[in-house]
């Protein structure tokens, strides 16, 4: 990879729309388990993206000369008993841009941000046998439970997922 990646923090999704829904089209059809089944329309995810931001979720993307080519999101416990943890959700990077540390660099930006909400849990899953799980792996977290049968594929198979912590 030529360009450098630039992470940034959205705080508005209008500009952005159209490129966060054709990353979640492209990795929701590459086959990634983020909730949704291919084939996606867009329609499908922009109503997504555009319910997406609260005050409690954290979205950050990665660019390369002004494109998105991934995407990941920390969400931030509100119950009184819980605001010391967050969980990362839906990290995406786009299938062309895959195994260049776009993931990781999301990851690690993610997990700093968590450090300066005072956030000293993290906790994620991720569909069982995903290259994600070696990337996690790799950051420090540390798998702490399975579920069968937890995610439909689109031919109908059932997958386990993996959930994992780590402690900030």
């Amino acid at each position: 990879m030529t360009s450098t990646v630039k992470i940034e923090e959205l705080i508005i999704i209008e500009e952005h729309i159209d490129q966060l829904s054709d990353l979640l089209v492209k990795v929701v059809d590459d086959g990634a388990s983020i909730g949704y089944l291919p084939p996606l329309k867009l329609d499908e995810a922009r109503i997504y993206w555009e319910t997406l931001l609260k005050p409690e979720v954290v979205l950050f993307v990665a660019k390369i000369d002004e494109e998105i080519v991934g995407s990941i999101q920390l969400h931030l416990c509100t119950k009184q008993n819980g605001r010391h943890r967050g969980e990362i959700a839906k990290l995406m990077t786009l299938p062309t841009m895959r195994r260049n540390g776009i993931g990781r660099l999301l990851m690690l930006v993610a997990e700093e941000r968590a450090k300066e909400e005072g956030i000293s849990l993290l906790v994620l899953d991720t569909r069982e046998g995903d290259p994600s799980n070696q990337l996690y792996i790799s950051l420090g977290f540390i798998e702490f439970g399975r579920i069968p049968y937890y995610a439909k594929s689109a031919n109908g198979e059932l997958h386990p997922t993996v959930f994992y912590y780590k402690l900030l």
